[in-house]
């Protein structure tokens, strides 16, 4: 059913930005529901606002994959705004389509990204809009079968109660599978659909495993698989060959958060730094081809009329033909025309070559994030390069015109200490040296401080938060340090944002209660200033029974079964706590494109690596002899001194 334009038309001049809710965009794209070929309907959600989600490249990604099938719609929405919200339930308007304008009850299917984990109760902010029951249990099979993917749905657990399924890794090929599945069983019920897709590799159904607590400390004594159907383990989902690049963006009526079209040059990362959960989930690395990307801009440009070109990778300038990309892009499009941004640099792979490039775009910012300031806490997070070459960097950027350098380091890493933290303002002052010999009072340094929050399927999962007091301190140690300075501009995150981040990654199928009475108490956009309230979530902790900085705080033992440890992300689980062992010490490894560290991903695909061109797969082919004899052996867990410690505090020291 369609959303009344009448009642519709009474709202928007009420609201902010009324633009957000009313589709047409120039290249979206609206299908007739009424044709007979169109066999499946998705409505694709970004639990956001409408600013955010229009800059989210995964979701445009499946837009365009999806729609570019003659059997398949699909349609975009995102969550109002307060205003927005309000004056919806005030006229009982439901959610609904940005396309079509049909509500979201009227699709088959409702595909959720989930890049982040404040987005949980905006889920259930969409599904009360739509008139849809919050838990999956009391859904049946006359309401769309609701989905949700992305790096927070790599810890599924804390949203368990409120998804029917979710897929695990990247979703390409995967939802183009759930598609099919899905009009093989329309007709059943919810429960013969959802045995149909969790027969999908990849696709998680919550509701087919069940969970069990150690009485005495809480922790999960075994996660069980109820039926058949369902895989014990869950392996994410790899495309192989990355899908044809969006060339057809949709251009918003507003600004959203980035105003340019943004091309994937390359998906995953060889460099292993412990603290990244994108490192570790989206390995093994591929490459677009150079003549690709070149037409890719090209038709951006076309299609689009788009000024600026975001070349989008966890690490632009390791893919490895970045320079000639970008002489490419600058030589056919001359100095001022398109501006190129390389929103993701490594200092240890920038150079001034590429610099010289970048003279014809606009000379805004570059963005580099060292994380630590110390060589020691380098080491420890794997993320080493000297405070020398970070200068000689600075210098390069410095002397070619730019006069603003941003930096991006985190607080709260384990083994940090006063020293550490207080290097950050003192390496800070010495780029700022640099950019004044050029520049003068010109020159600037933005300095974003974050707490880091450990994730799951990395090296970290087994550290806990700092506590909250102890980065209030350091934040204010930093602020001592950096005084008045105009020059540079020093912000940090509120700690109890971190802490909220870290519990619900953390989290298990308990948090799902908690969840649900936060939400019920107003919390709704919670990554945003206006949205977060502590005071509703320790309300609702204490309702259930539940303690937050468990879940937060707590550092975890070796053979700890993690709530997300029947959710296999392609790194094996022995491998990221010898790392973590490894960082303890010290101990740094190389780009996985030199040196093979064989975490597991290329064993945990087997096949794959035959179906895709050699020169897109960034990543050995064989293990390391001495890893596969320690792990036949049963070693691999006491490998070093700091394991063997941990399993001396673990409930199953024996193993």
């Amino acid at each position: 059913m369609q959303v009344e334009f009448r009642k519709l038309d009474r709202i928007l001049p009420n609201v902010q930005k009324p633009a957000r809710y009313i589709g047409g965009e120039f290249n979206s794209i609206m299908k007739d529901w009424d044709d007979p070929q169109i066999l499946s309907k998705v409505a694709l959600v970004f639990p956001d606002v409408y600013d955010l989600g229009m800059s989210n490249l995964g979701l445009a990604i499946l837009y365009d994959l999806l729609n570019k099938r003659n059997d398949t719609l699909a349609e975009r929405a995102y969550i109002p705004w307060f205003d927005m919200e309000a004056k919806m339930r005030e006229l009982g308007l439901p959610l609904y389509a940005l396309e079509s304008r049909h509500e979201l009850r009227d699709f088959d299917l409702i595909g959720l990204s989930l890049p982040y984990e404040q987005l949980y109760t905006n889920v259930l902010t969409m599904l009360d809009l739509a008139n849809m029951p919050l838990l999956s249990e009391e859904r049946d099979a006359s309401y769309p079968l609701v989905c949700a993917g992305g790096s927070a749905a790599l810890n599924p657990e804390p949203m368990g109660d409120f998804i029917d399924f979710f897929v695990m890794g990247e979703g390409e090929d995967a939802l183009v599978e759930i598609i099919l599945a899905i009009r093989e069983v329309k007709q059943a019920d919810r429960d013969a659909q959802l045995r149909r897709l969790a027969r999908i590799p990849g696709v998680y159904v919550p509701r087919f495993y069940a969970v069990t607590y150690y009485e005495e400390d809480g922790t999960i004594s075994n996660i069980e698989r109820l039926i058949d159907e369902a895989d014990e383990v869950i392996t994410k989902r790899i495309t192989p060959l990355m899908p044809p690049p969006i060339t057809n963006f949709i251009v918003p009526f507003v600004d959203v958060t980035f105003n340019r079209a943004s091309i994937e040059i390359q998906r995953g990362c060889t460099r292993g730094c412990r603290f990244c959960q994108a490192g570790m989930i989206f390995r093994p690395v591929r490459e677009r081809s150079l003549e690709e990307l070149v037409e890719t801009v090209d038709a951006i440009i076309k299609n689009t009329g788009h000024e600026e070109i975001g070349l989008l990778s966890l690490s632009s300038s390791d893919y490895t033909q970045i320079g000639p990309l970008v002489q490419r892009i600058s030589q056919k499009y001359g100095e001022g025309y398109l501006n190129i941004s390389l929103p993701s640099l490594r200092i240890e792979s920038f150079s001034a070559d590429l610099l010289e490039m970048l003279e014809g775009s606009r000379k805004r910012s570059f963005t580099f994030a060292p994380e630590a300031a110390t060589d020691r806490m380098r080491n420890v997070i794997n993320k080493y390069i000297s405070t020398e070459a970070l200068l000689q960097t600075a210098e390069d950027v410095y002397s070619r015109g730019w006069q603003l350098i941003k930096l991006y380091f985190m607080i709260g890493q384990p083994t940090e200490t006063d020293e550490d933290v207080i290097a950050i303002a003192k390496l800070a002052k010495q780029v700022l040296a640099i950019g004044r010999k050029h520049h003068g009072h010109k020159a600037r340094v933005r300095v974003g401080v974050s707490t880091f929050v450990p994730k799951p399927h990395t090296p970290f999962q087994w550290a806990g938060l700092n506590d909250l007091n102890d980065v209030r301190r350091k934040q204010n140690l930093l602020r001592d340090e950096f005084g008045k300075s105009k020059n540079i501009l020093f912000n940090c995150n509120q700690p109890n944002e971190s802490f909220m981040e870290a519990f619900l990654s953390r989290g298990d199928r308990r948090l799902g209660a908690v969840i649900k009475t936060a939400w019920e108490k107003g919390c709704k956009f919670d990554a945003w200033r206006e949205g977060h309230n502590p005071k509703a979530w320790q309300e609702a902790f204490a309702e259930h029974g539940l303690d937050p900085a468990w879940y937060a705080h707590r550092v975890r033992l070796a053979d700890e079964i993690f709530p997300w440890d029947h959710i296999h992300a392609g790194v094996e689980k022995r491998w990221l706590l010898l790392d973590w062992a490894s960082s303890k010490k010290g101990e740094t490894k190389m780009d996985c494109r030199e040196h093979c560290y064989h975490c597991g991903i290329l064993t945990s695909f087997k096949g794959l690596r035959a179906n895709t061109p050699p020169a897109a797969w960034q990543c050995p082919p064989i293990r390391n002899p001495r890893w596969q004899k320690a792990a036949e052996e049963g070693q691999v867990i006491a490998l070093t001194e700091v394991v063997k410690e941990a399993m001396s505090r673990s409930r199953v020291p024996e193993r």
